[in-house]
């Protein structure tokens, strides 16, 4: 038992080395192992590939959108609660901070949730059980707490209305033109995190969806940052 106990002992501090070496080499930029990134386009071409290839194109279009959207929204949702949380501590959520409708209606979709968490996991925080328009309500609501990341009310109001549409087409996989949605995103930048790391990846990701565009799609860019 103890040669055993011995063995295992030996193995696994074998694998802790080779791990840390391997490390090494891959911030180096060496490849250590299979290649998953080249393994998940593998099998994203593969699934795809009865598809005609426009249709394809246009999946895999709307994909970086959504995934920029889905960075962009939860960014936000971690920003508001940050924040709140800074001001009212761990019970902010069940204080003035947080209109009395929207906490009502996280409540209950959190209850859906847990009924059917064989599609929603174990989300817990009930931030993320509310609506993207109320994100939109909740800094109105806590004003002070926000003033110092966009012009105005109404201009936030505006651009999250813009944004929910743009989120309301892609769950329902209709095609869109992809500087617009990513306009949009830029021009709300603020948002995402007051530290910039955030900002910054999100400022290169909208810009390389708009690089393509001409006169007219700059001009409307500098329309909605105004």
């Amino acid at each position: 038992m103890t040669e055993v106990l011995k063995d295992l002992r030996d193995f696994l501090f074998r694998g802790l080395m080779f791990e840390a070496e391997t490390e090494k080499f891959r911030r180096a930029g060496i490849q250590v192992g299979a290649d998953s990134q080249a393994a998940e386009a593998g099998l994203l071409d593969e699934v795809l590939s009865p598809f005609a290839v426009g249709l394809r194109n246009n999946a895999l279009q709307m994909a970086r959108l959504y995934a920029l959207l889905y960075c962009f929204e939860n960014s936000v949702r971690a920003l508001i609660q940050e924040r709140l949380e800074e001001k009212g501590g761990a019970s902010w959520w069940i204080s003035d901070s947080v209109p009395k409708k929207i906490r009502e209606f996280a409540e209950s979709r959190q209850k859906s949730a847990q009924e059917n968490s064989w599609l929603e996991g174990q989300n817990k925080d009930p931030i993320d059980f509310i609506e993207f328009g109320h994100l939109a309500d909740i800094v109105i609501s806590n004003w002070e707490d926000f003033a110092d990341l966009v012009p105005s009310q109404h201009w936030l109001k505006q651009r999250m209305e813009e944004l929910e549409k743009v989120r309301n087409f892609i769950a329902h996989n209709r095609f869109l033109v992809a500087w617009r949605v990513s306009a949009n995103l830029y021009v709300c930048r603020g948002l995402e995190s007051p530290s910039g790391s955030v900002v910054s990846t999100c400022d290169w990701q909208v810009h390389s969806h708009c690089s393509s565009g001409g006169v007219t799609e700059r001009n409307w860019i500098r329309s909605r940052a105004s």
